[in-house]
């Protein structure tokens, strides 16, 4: 029975764990949909800079989740 609980209590946070994901993905849906919030007129290299950054990030989770980059095996 306590091995139960206990896979019980890692379930309900793996659902936690990944209704989290699934927020901040659609957020950033959201986000990307509107241009970061800019206008094409005001683009700027500070711009560029920070997708690139938030891209840099991004390929850190996925490489991880996909076993890419230094992640490959």
């Amino acid at each position: 029975m306590t091995s139960r609980r206990h896979d019980d209590k890692a379930l309900d946070a793996f659902i936690a764990a990944k209704a989290e994901i699934d927020t901040m993905l659609a957020r950033l849906q959201i986000l990307s949909a509107d241009h970061f919030e800019t206008h094409p007129d005001e683009i700027h290299w500070g711009h560029v800079g920070t997708l690139k950054h938030y891209a840099g990030l991004l390929r850190q989770i996925t490489d991880s989740a996909f076993k890419e980059g230094e992640h490959a095996a």
